[in-house]
């Protein structure tokens, strides 16, 4: 039987229909990691299971029961569904030890003493037994984050929700949360997961629902999904995670902005941070310092193409320009050349008439 069986749902609001159709089941034990595009409806799927939205139409049952039916008791339903938001949603006047047993204690009405011994039990799970008498605003965002999942473990919950339970952390932070989430998935908890950290989805999921057009437009495994999806969109979305296309069609270039591109992509994909500084080195050394002066208008637009391939590890940036034949490595600048040499395990020219330049970088 499913513990969660989602039958037609659709949600409308004013101007907007992000839920169409969606049908899904949810088994014991499921981590289910919910990924697709920005606006199409991956928080409001959450939202409508615990009922912070009302669904337009359709039905949602949890353990048999019609969370949808409007004799039915929510408040009861909502015990058996942990929520996770990516604001935390902390008590600021109450210490951490009181955010954890609040609602243990007031809700499933276990005596405080149960309850401070459990949540101190909790808090040591996530690593924060010594903040127990601390205040939400003197922990950091990735500690907040990991007591809000204590504070949902802590009323038993037979599924927990996450709602990009890591958006608003610094990325030296994300780590820290996702490896208690991670713990949980070991212990067989049950979790449905908004995300957009796609290997963090991939490594912790048993299967994936990826939402486009109004609904689950494919659900598979990671595996599937992630390396052999079947539908179009899929492939275009997975294919435009592992890939960042930069163009530079002007000598007045943001540089800044190029770099910084360089970094997110980097991030959204987990690259160590070593390899993400090399990819922003080689990308100043040899486009700036080096083909941009040397081609000049000629040499525009000049295309960098930076693919990531997470079976091995490594990047590959693949550099296209125009003009006469020109390698930076044996025709620029010296110390660039030692540079990028350091920084890359590869790098290849190739000219061709009619094609121009190619320069091929391998980073890893």
């Amino acid at each position: 039987m499913s513990l969660i069986k989602i039958e037609h749902l659709r949600k409308e609001f004013p101007n907007v229909t992000p839920l169409a159709d969606v049908n899904a089941e949810i088994h014991k034990g499921d981590v289910i990691a919910v990924i697709g595009p920005s606006g199409t409806g991956k928080s409001t799927l959450l939202r409508c299971l615990n009922q912070l939205e009302e669904p337009t139409s359709g039905r949602v049952t949890i353990d048999g029961e019609d969370v949808t039916d409007p004799k039915c008791d929510i408040s009861r339903l909502r015990r058996k569904m942990g929520m996770v938001f990516q604001s935390f949603n902390l008590f600021a006047n109450l210490t951490i030890l009181e955010n954890v047993t609040d609602a243990p204690v007031h809700l499933l009405k276990i005596p405080k003493a149960q309850a401070k011994q459990e949540g101190m039990e909790l808090l040591r799970r996530v690593g924060l037994a010594e903040k127990a008498q601390n205040f939400p605003d003197e922990l950091s965002g990735g500690q907040k984050q990991r007591v809000a999942i204590a504070r949902a473990i802590a009323m038993k919950p037979e599924i927990i929700l996450f709602d990009e339970p890591t958006s608003a952390l610094d990325p030296t932070m994300i780590g820290e949360v996702e490896a208690v989430i991670r713990s949980l998935a070991k212990d067989g908890m049950t979790m449905m997961i908004v995300t957009h950290e796609m290997k963090f989805a991939r490594d912790v999921s048993t299967r994936v629902f990826y939402m486009d057009e109004g609904g689950i437009y494919e659900e598979g495994t990671p595996e599937q999904i992630f390396e052999h999806p079947q539908k179009e969109k899929t492939r275009i979305f997975i294919k435009r995670l592992r890939q960042l296309t930069l163009e530079v069609g002007s000598p007045d270039m943001d540089l800044v902005g190029f770099v910084s591109q360089i970094e997110n992509f980097g991030r959204q994909n987990l690259l160590p941070p070593r390899m993400i500084r090399s990819m922003q080195l080689g990308f100043e050394e040899l486009v700036v310092q080096n083909i941009l002066p040397a081609a000049g208008q000629n040499g525009l637009p000049i295309r960098i193409v930076t693919e990531y391939a997470e079976m091995d590890g490594t990047a590959v940036m693949t550099i296209t320009y125009g003009g006469k034949s020109y390698d930076p490595q044996t025709e620029g600048d010296e110390i660039s050349a030692m540079i990028v040499q350091k920084l890359a395990k590869s790098v290849s020219h190739r000219f061709a008439e009619g094609e121009g330049n190619t320069l091929t970088v391998k980073f890893g």
